[in-house]
């Protein structure tokens, strides 16, 4: 049977309860049931696949890269050069949950990245993503969408519930140190892990300063996983400090001012109540 617009739902509204949003910041992440369809997933996961595919610049075998080019192929901005991943990302549902988990009136595209796992792919370092955002604000929140069932062995990720509220390790790049020092804190705090399997359809939304880590997959399919990051839609750019900052305001902020609201063509408004 042919697929139906109406199967292809990226649009309608998601009921998320009072308690999810307490709980989401309180714990500084949520996992949600049934967010996409299996035909929404297989639709537009095709179409991403098939872009990292064309898109992807790392061709070394992985016992000759670094630890984050183990970890996982890492490719930007899809939605900039594939009208149907810009349709997927520009969905109201996934933004409209955003919306309301954070608080705001709405919010905007920071950027989207698939993030493919391949077979024997090393861990995801402990870290804490705004460290490299130049971003006035924690309103900000990853969106992490697997495209398949995503079992313990392909390396789901995990979470260090209520680490969004630890300041240390935040100047920390992800590397083998923040997998190290990152990960000894979270023990130290007793920030429990949470690392639990992904049913098809489940996502999950994370803060911005949430602590996260992924295992290794050690089975024998990539973990294909698309993100989209959104911000307040009144964030604000700062003064980037960093290299790695620099290189994001010059990525997706090149047409901002420091002080400005993130108002450029790289970063559109997705979704408002207004």
């Amino acid at each position: 049977m042919p697929t139906t617009t109406t199967s292809l739902d990226i649009d309608s509204p998601y009921a998320v309860t009072p308690d999810q949003i307490s709980q989401f910041r309180r714990d500084g992440y949520i996992k949600l049931k049934d967010v996409l369809s299996a035909a929404v997933i297989a639709h537009y996961g095709e179409i991403i696949t098939a872009e990292v595919h064309r898109l992807n610049t790392m061709h070394l075998p992985i016992d000759q890269r670094d630890t984050y080019s183990k970890a996982f192929l890492q490719v930007i901005n899809i939605w900039t050069k594939n009208e149907k991943v810009r349709e997927f990302c520009w969905g109201q549902r996934l933004a409209r949950i955003a919306t309301d988990l954070l608080g705001v009136s709405g919010v905007r595209m920071y950027h989207d990245q698939a993030l493919y796992k391949e077979p024997s792919g090393g861990v995801t370092p402990w870290h804490a993503d705004q460290y490299y955002w130049p971003l006035s604000n924690a309103n900000t929140v990853t969106v992490w969408i697997p495209l398949q069932v995503t079992s313990m062995d392909m390396g789901p990720l995990g979470f260090a519930r209520g680490s969004h509220q630890f300041e240390m390790g935040r100047d920390m790049a992800i590397s083998d140190e923040s997998e190290e020092k990152i990960g000894r804190s979270m023990k130290e705090q007793n920030y429990p892990l949470d690392e639990s399997p992904f049913d098809l359809g489940e996502v999950s939304f994370h803060y911005g300063w949430t602590f996260h880590r992924a295992g290794r997959n050690v089975s024998t399919q990539p973990r294909a996983v698309m993100t989209i990051i959104y911000m307040d839609q009144e964030m604000r750019l700062i003064e980037p400090h960093t290299k790695a900052r620099e290189g994001d305001r010059a990525a997706f902020a090149a047409d901002v001012e420091v002080g400005g609201i993130m108002n450029g063509k790289m970063t559109p408004v997705i979704y408002s109540h207004s």
